[in-house]
């Protein structure tokens, strides 16, 4: 089997390593135990999450132990990196269901039989902490002259950097100590964002215990003008199916640029890269073909083959010109709701393709909106009925958002 190391390097993966050779030879010799930490933020995973999570499968497939490592305690806090203002704080009970929405999550992508893999969660450890002697035994061994001198405090610092953030850095290289004492974990990996955490965590187990531990980084998803992907004009792309629809996820994924079709397809499937580069070494259109693959592919990894398969349907008959076909986001309404008229810009946002009515007349005036194939340019049209054609009518948003309204 090939080193896991190759693997991810040639798949465009690795971005920072802070023992890059130690690192090779360690994955090599050893099947060792790593960890990925998640901050609960909110109630799903998004795509910004699942390169590492798929950083985390090509690892556990190579025979090494994953940690997902969720932020009971560290989401308290916040983490500075990034961010212009502090994070809004969080109840424990928000944090404590946002955790097991991960756990259920993470357990689509990564095997936890058998002890292949732990969930573990540092609120165990954090939540409880004796302030004192945290300061005494970890505290001691940071140096506030070097933190200040990582980008992720220098941007914060003319803003307004609060001494709850200031404390993020320890506690996820408290992390990093605890888990390294639990289960003996010898490398942690994170994006390109958390090179600073992850340089603290390994200095801190090597300062304590004389051994060596390892860090690497992963590049972020961005598209090849070096912008962040997976945001929408309606916010994150989750991996929720209820707050980002499998079809909306496939056409989120079949309408990315040509020129980031091939890091999407070798950082988010498994394809190997030899038919990757086949399928993306083509001119013109003839990358629509390589697109298809990608939405299908990261599609059926995040929601199973059958709704995959759902989604491409939908769009293959929605770009053939059809209404009905496949997984197309669809609105339950009554028939009363529409027995005086419903003005355009009022089931616009029922369906939630605008986030406010003058976000929708925009729309509507610039001829945005097609209603079963027929432009809507007028912001005050009403919607009876009698619109409806077998109780469906197909909402287009621009080019490729379809939304689907059923009367009953």
């Amino acid at each position: 089997m090939r080193n896991v190391y190759d693997v991810l390097l040639e798949r465009g993966f690795i971005e920072q390593t802070t023992h890059e050779k130690e690192i090779r030879e360690l994955l090599e010799k050893e099947k060792i135990s790593f960890y990925i930490g998640f901050d609960p933020t909110a109630d799903s995973l998004h795509v910004g999450h699942f390169v590492t999570v798929m950083a985390m499968a090509h690892m556990q497939q190579a025979g090494h132990r994953p940690i997902a490592l969720f932020g009971g305690g560290t989401a308290m806090i916040g983490d500075p990196t990034g961010k212009s203002d502090m994070r809004k704080m969080m109840t424990v009970e928000t944090i404590d269901h946002n955790v097991e929405c991960f756990k259920k999550q993470m357990s689509r992508f990564i095997s936890f039989d058998d002890d292949k893999a732990l969930m573990v969660n540092n609120a165990d450890w954090l939540r409880d902490l004796n302030y004192i002697e945290f300061l005494r035994d970890i505290g001691v061994h940071f140096s506030v002259n070097r933190m200040l001198t990582f980008e992720c405090y220098k941007q914060r610092l003319e803003r307004g950097l609060t001494f709850l953030e200031f404390n993020y850095m320890l506690m996820q290289s408290y992390d990093f100590l605890e888990l390294y004492r639990r289960y003996n974990c010898k490398l942690q990996l994170g994006g390109n964002d958390q090179w600073a955490n992850i340089l603290g965590g390994v200095e801190l187990v090597r300062k304590l215990h004389g051994d060596q531990s390892f860090g690497m980084t992963f590049s972020l998803l961005t598209n090849s003008e070096g912008k962040k992907m997976g945001k929408t004009e309606n916010g994150a792309v989750w991996l929720d199916p209820e707050k980002t629809s499998p079809y909306d996820f496939y056409q989120y994924w079949r309408n990315v640029g040509d020129a980031d079709v091939k890091r999407c397809l070798s950082l988010l499937t498994f394809i190997p890269m030899d038919e990757i580069e086949t399928i993306t070494n083509v001119e013109g259109a003839a990358i629509n073909t390589a697109k298809e693959r990608l939405a299908f592919e990261v599609t059926k990894i995040v929601h199973g083959e059958e709704e995959a398969v759902k989604a491409q349907t939908a769009a293959k008959a929605l770009f053939m010109g059809g209404a009905h076909g496949g997984s197309i986001p669809t609105t339950e309404m009554s028939q009363a709701d529409f027995a005086e008229g419903m003005d355009i810009l009022t089931l616009l946002q029922n369906t939630k393709l605008v986030p406010s009515r003058s976000e929708g007349r925009r729309l509507v005036t610039q001829g945005g909106v097609k209603l079963d194939g027929t432009a809507v340019t007028d912001p005050a049209a009403m919607i009876t009925v009698d619109s409806f054609k077998e109780n469906e009518l197909l909402i287009q948003k621009g080019k490729k958002v379809f939304h689907k309204v059923i009367i009953a």
